[in-house]
């Protein structure tokens, strides 16, 4: 594994860094909008005062921490391995390109040491799960990914959502909702199921992700962040552009890994366009809170006696 030099610096002096999923950047937007919302989430993260660290696997070496010539490389390239975490491996021996979902980048970033992560919406339970048993491996991964916290606009929408969120609570995964009291759903505001735990600042989401590492339970915390108002989808609007996007998929019998970028990309035509508009303005919002985030914790642990990920200081 490689971690760039600013990274790595941050890592020795103990700043404040947030880790960038890619597949965004070579499955989930089309050029040149995947580039531009990828620096656009690193310059939120600088903004807020900590350091982004996009993570991917470049000619079969995990990078945490990409130059401008690296994430370039993955928005033009049309032969870039979509990795959850079971593909790293075959990434690594191939010396493939492989850009990380949530759970690849989960993985890899709690090896190098980075705790918080930015993405746009969880994977989770697929509609049907209870025939195909699609579940994606990002609820297996929060489950396992300790002292790890991990903002983002709820599960897509595309899912599931009821059956996402009892699998969450069943993994004994907090869901925090950002002043809100309902999961987002992605590119809607709300999916309309209630959630127990809110925060309204930077400062309250870390403490709870305080009190989670502290006590050294098991898994993720999930801060869950509404898509900007201005630029979300109508629920109206959306089942609309999701029905016709089912329609295709089983027309298509697109199935597995491809069905979720298959189903964004004919909602994204179904909407006219809204729905990138939607989606590149959450990512960045989710960038922009998790280094706010990210900057809290940093003060509370130069601050307190008790570390913020982890467990008391020694």
């Amino acid at each position: 594994m490689r971690v760039s030099e600013e990274v790595s610096q941050t890592l020795a002096r103990g700043g404040p860094l947030v880790a960038l999923e890619s597949t965004l950047i070579a499955h989930g937007l089309p050029w040149p909008d995947n580039l531009e919302t990828a620096r656009e989430a690193e310059a939120e993260v600088r903004q807020a005062g900590a350091v982004p660290a996009t993570i991917a696997v470049i000619a079969g070496v995990p990078r945490i921490g990409l130059h401008g010539a690296e994430l370039e490389r993955l928005a033009l390239s049309q032969d870039v391995l979509k990795a959850s975490r079971r593909d790293l491996a075959v990434a690594v021996a191939r010396g493939l390109d492989a850009a990380t979902t949530v759970s690849a980048t989960l993985s890899l970033a709690r090896r190098a040491g980075v705790r918080i992560m930015a993405t746009g919406g969880l994977g989770g339970v697929h509609r049907g799960a209870a025939t195909t048993f699609d579940i994606s491996n990002d609820l297996d991964e929060l489950a396992r990914a300790d002292g790890m916290a991990v903002v983002c606009s709820g599960a897509k929408s595309i899912l599931d959502l009821p059956a996402t969120l009892e699998v969450l609570e069943t993994l004994g995964v907090p869901v925090v909702g950002y002043q809100t009291d309902t999961l987002p759903a992605f590119l809607t505001r709300s999916s309309g199921l209630g959630l127990s735990i809110r925060a309204d600042d930077p400062a309250q989401a870390a403490d709870i992700i305080r009190a989670h590492g502290w006590l050294g339970l098991p898994g993720a915390v999930v801060i869950a962040q509404p898509v900007p108002l201005e630029s979300a989808l109508s629920e109206a609007a959306f089942e609309r552009a999701l029905q016709r996007a089912l329609d295709f998929a089983t027309a298509s019998r697109t199935t597995g890994k491809e069905l979720t970028p298959f189903l964004l990309g004919a909602i994204r035509e179904a909407t006219g366009g809204q729905a990138l508009i939607a989606n590149r303005a959450l990512i960045v919002n989710n960038a922009r809170l998790a280094g706010r985030i990210a900057l809290e914790a940093d003060r509370v642990q130069g601050d307190s006696s008790v570390g913020f990920l982890g467990g008391p200081k020694t």
